[in-house]
């Protein structure tokens, strides 16, 4: 096993304890839209602008070849368009149930947000061997971002869907991300597949950094959110030069 292996390995165990610890973070997440929760805000943000844009443009000229270049962003849209779908079925399912506790409102929209959730982990944990760099440091800003991204999603779900996501959601989501990177190890698909997958998981993660980490219905602080910001772009604009 190479030593890239074995961090990425690492990094899903990772992103697998962001899950399983899930109840106390969101303990922690009832202070004032806590300091921590905006600055792993200003962290994704800084992901999706600075490394997931420029890699939908990446892919699209390594297509440019085949014509089939417009096919990255499409995918994007329709990684995000998919994943709004859910969040208005979730709000749609609350707005017909008012007072009703978010897991008795409709059994049936938790195991789709979840199942949706539970592919958006495989691919997270699938793509830590198949990125377009390859490289430890590069593997290490991966894992910092998505780990503090898994965290406020985990405060979604957890909000949205009260104890069943406790009791059973999160285990789910953590068997998904170690499946995930499972078959990063034993299932080699073509580079067209991984660009199109990447280009997937980079529209639906946009939403959810969107979605979570810029709400106007939650209390937020902007000093931590441009810290987190700041000090993540950093490193990855020196990797970028490098």
């Amino acid at each position: 096993m190479t030593v890239e292996a074995i961090f990425a390995f690492l990094a899903a165990g990772l992103f697998a304890a962001v899950h399983i610890v899930s109840p106390a973070l969101y303990r922690l997440g009832h202070l004032p839209r806590a300091w921590w929760v905006s600055a792993a805000g200003g962290t994704s943000v800084a992901y999706v602008f600075l490394h997931l844009l420029p890699d939908l443009a990446q892919h699209e000229r390594d297509l440019a070849e085949t014509h089939t270049g417009a096919l990255v962003y499409v995918l994007a849209l329709a990684g995000l368009a998919a994943f709004y779908g859910l969040e208005r079925l979730v709000r749609a399912d609350r707005s017909q149930a008012p007072g009703t506790p978010p897991a008795a409102a409709a059994d049936g929209t938790f195991w789709v947000h979840l199942g949706a959730f539970a592919i958006y982990n495989v691919l997270v944990g699938y793509l830590l061997l198949h990125r377009d760099d390859d490289t430890l440091s590069g593997l290490a800003l991966y894992a910092v971002a998505l780990a503090l991204h898994l965290v406020t999603v985990d405060l979604g779900l957890r909000h949205d869907h009260a104890h069943v996501y406790d009791g059973l959601g999160r285990w789910i989501l953590t068997g998904a991300v170690l499946t995930g990177a499972g078959l990063s190890a034993v299932l080699d698909l073509p580079e067209q597949a991984i660009i199109g997958l990447s280009s997937l998981l980079a529209g639906a993660i946009l939403l959810n950094v969107l979605k979570e980490e810029l709400p106007e219905s939650r209390e937020s602080r902007f000093l931590p959110f441009a810290a987190g910001a700041a000090i993540y772009s950093v490193p990855l604009l020196l990797l970028l030069d490098g």
